[in-house]
């Protein structure tokens, strides 16, 4: 009876032990997520290197580099392709990076096709040429090569870029022309669209197909229904709101960066003020959250619905983009 009762109290030391240790896990792993989930605050874009000397085309390539670096140095590095606790059950930063990825995608092909090319039938630079295929690659790929490793490729070579900017390499171009900015303003738009629309969807049941609507002569491959079931899964709602987020981020200063580099080009028009409230509107969908989750009210309901919100925000922000490609149009 007495050694039956010493293993008791040993069996229950070991299991007040092991609870207390799971604890300081748990306690331990969600303060790691906590820390991890954090988004990076919208840093200062530099103009140029060199107060004295502003170079045409320094601000875009550099700022693009640094958001790149901010996506892969952030609290927790890049998540996306984690596959270990604490990050592998975080999804709402892993969406923040995918809204960020999008626009560097987007930019760094812009810079490829437009920005460093003078016409259609002239060479790419071969940095950027060489760059701009590795933010392409897979984002959630974590075996050899990882994509860390990919993007680290893409950021060398846009820096090598940007050296011979700095340098005044003769063969290194940067044109900061109205139509090569309406390219990625076309690029902005599709991207602020979509991403309005999939917000919007939060409380919207279905909508009326008008995918063929304005064109009497337009077919589609298959048959299209009347009405089109759009509502967004609750389970996605975060996901699609911190995509919001990251694009919203990433944009703050690509703007910022176009307000530099293409300042020319914005003043012909008299169009910095569509710039200026493009920037202001993104910077307000920014705004810190105050709620611990994201909620998904309906639209007149008790409860606030952060997707409309944000919605809202990035609608404002594409309308002035639209406005500013129609400037970028004009004679």
């Amino acid at each position: 009876m007495e050694q039956s009762a010493r293993a008791i109290v040993a069996t229950g030391k070991w299991t007040r032990i092991t609870a207390w240790s799971l604890g300081v896990l748990v306690l331990i792993m969600f303060a790691i997520g906590f820390w991890a989930s954090r988004e990076p605050d919208v840093f200062w874009v530099d103009r140029s290197a060199d107060p004295d000397a502003a170079i045409v085309g320094y601000s875009t390539v550099d700022t693009l580099i640094r958001v790149a670096d901010t996506l892969l140095d952030k609290n927790g590095g890049y998540l996306t392709n984690d596959k270990l606790p604490p990050f592998v059950v975080l999804d709402n930063i892993p969406s923040w990076e995918l809204g960020v990825v999008n626009q560097v995608r987007d930019l760094s092909r812009v810079m490829r096709d437009d920005y460093t090319r003078s016409q259609s039938q002239s060479k790419e630079d071969p940095d950027v040429a060489e760059g701009s295929p590795h933010f392409y690659f897979n984002n959630d790929s974590w075996v050899f090569p990882t994509t860390e490793s990919q993007y680290r490729d893409g950021i060398e070579a846009f820096s090598r870029y940007r050296q011979r900017l700095l340098d005044g390499d003769p063969d290194t171009m940067f044109y900061a022309r109205a139509d090569n900015l309406r390219e990625w303003l076309a690029q902005v738009e599709k991207r602020l669209g979509s991403l309005t629309r999939r917000l919007g969807n939060s409380v919207a049941a279905n909508r009326i197909n008008d995918d063929l609507a304005g064109d009497a002569a337009a077919e589609a491959a298959g048959a299209q229904p009347d009405t089109v079931n759009v509502r967004t899964s609750w389970f996605m709602t975060d996901n699609i709101f911190f995509e919001a987020r990251g694009t919203a981020w990433a944009l703050v200063h690509f703007f910022r960066a176009a307000e530099f580099d293409f300042a020319a080009v914005i003043a012909d028009k008299n169009a910095e003020a569509s710039v200026r409230q493009i920037i202001r509107e993104l910077e307000a969908s920014l705004t810190p959250l105050r709620s611990p989750m994201i909620l998904n009210g309906g639209g007149y309901g008790l409860f606030a619905n952060h997707s409309l919100v944000m919605a809202n925000y990035l609608a404002r922000a594409n309308a002035a983009v639209i406005n500013l490609r129609e400037l970028m149009d004009q004679g």
